[in-house]
């Protein structure tokens, strides 16, 4: 008992940032262990084929696409299909983490090892990035357990796979904190990056609206500058500008203006929906009836179902642990959730797509009791391996794309 006391006390006393690692080098030790089970289980109707091994894994599914903007750059021509339908092709994907990891690489002769340690380490700098968000909120030991939840959770392998995810988030949590301490100079830059490694940054420009109309609320109370009025606009429009430009220069290159957004529907194809153009939170609309008589249920009720799903989220920003975490996260949250709701269409992808929620986990780690931090824990692991196992040892049907 006194010899785990005393590593108790050990522990204790290390700096955040090395039990943070201790942390995650466990956890990715973890998670290698559970993707070369899923190779090893890997048979001849997987994509990857029954002589599968973890490094085809981390180039597999949209990594792939990720290699080719690094290799061959962008289509000046869009591809179409038989039907004359633009078909699915790389202006979906932005260019910063392709670029990234292919200079990453450069001294291994490696793309995929480029975008292996790419991911690994923003995966690590955004552990790192969610504690120091975090510990003020919610208590030092609090937020060490939302980044244990954090770097071991459901979907964790994306940080050890060519996927601009943990780029992404650690861009973004610099960013949440950059805002949270009111140091607007660096977001002109962090910005910026953070719209061409991934789409999501029209959801920051919403974020930077609402903070600027709950702090001009409360100008009283918390003292509103005008520099500090200016950098707000000043970042929503370029928030807003840098969303859209990726859009104008797909239309640039490839001389048709709605190539962005044709490239972005031809996915939707996969799943046997009727293209109809771009309508916001028609995605959800439909991806509900689909699911549902999928499942062998009344379309109908899957918008009963998605209605449900709407008012249990905007729910759920207003019990305590979530307000707890701060006005900020929690507008960050529901803006976030506003985009999806806007512009995505709910499939295998979904749960990937809610990781810029990441913040969130602080809400799941205040409770204080061992027991129920362990089972999360446990559950997480879990979790890891219910993702893993379909979308890389199975990874053919349609339900089993990341």
């Amino acid at each position: 008992m006194a010899h785990l006391i005393a590593i108790s006390r050990r522990w204790a006393h290390m700096p955040a940032i090395a039990r943070i690692g201790v942390v995650y080098v466990l956890a990715r030790v973890v998670t290698t262990g559970l993707l070369g089970a899923a190779a090893r289980l890997s048979g001849a109707g997987s994509r990857f084929g029954p002589d599968a091994t973890i490094a085809d894994f981390v180039v597999g599914w949209d990594a792939q696409w990720y290699w080719l903007v690094a290799w061959e750059g962008y289509p000046s021509m869009l591809p179409v299909t038989v039907s004359g339908q633009v078909a699915e092709n790389a202006w979906a994907f932005m260019p910063v983490y392709a670029y990234a990891s292919q200079t990453l690489g450069v001294p291994f002769g490696s793309w995929g090892v480029g975008a292996m340690l790419l991911s690994l380490l923003a995966g690590f700098g955004a552990c790192v990035m969610l504690h120091r968000l975090l510990r003020g909120r919610i208590g030092e030991s609090a937020a060490m357990w939302a980044v244990t939840f954090f770097a071991w959770g459901p979907l964790s392998a994306m940080f050890q796979v060519g996927y601009a995810e943990s780029l992404f988030l650690l861009l973004l949590l610099v960013a949440l904190d950059l805002v949270a301490r009111r140091r607007y100079g660096w977001l002109y830059l962090v910005l910026p990056v953070l719209a061409f490694t991934r789409p999501g940054i029209l959801a920051f420009a919403l974020f930077l609206g609402l903070i600027g109309i709950w702090r001009w609320l409360r100008r009283r109370e918390d003292g509103l500058a005008p520099a500090e009025v200016a950098h707000i606009i000043a970042l929503g429009a370029l928030t807003t500008i840098t969303g859209f430009s990726w859009q104008i220069i797909a239309g640039v290159v490839t001389g048709d203006p709605g190539a962005y957004l044709a490239t972005e529907l031809s996915w939707r194809r996969n799943w046997g929906v009727a293209e109809r153009g771009f309508i916001p939170v028609d995605g959800w609309v439909q991806g509900a009836r689909f699911w549902f008589v999928q499942w062998g249920l009344p379309a109908d009720l899957g918008v009963v179902a998605l209605l449900l799903l709407v008012i249990g989220a905007a729910a759920a920003l207003f019990i305590r642990p979530v307000r707890r975490l701060g006005v900020d996260l929690r507008l960050w949250s529901a803006s976030y959730l506003i985009y999806l709701l806007a512009v995505f269409f709910p499939q295998s992808s979904t749960f990937r797509l809610l990781m810029p929620l990441t913040p969130l986990w602080g809400a799941v780690a205040v409770p204080r009791s061992r027991v129920y931090r362990v089972a999360v824990l446990l559950l997480c692991v879990i979790g890891q391996w219910l993702w893993i196992y379909p979308v890389y040892a199975l990874g053919s049907a349609f339900w089993q794309v990341p």
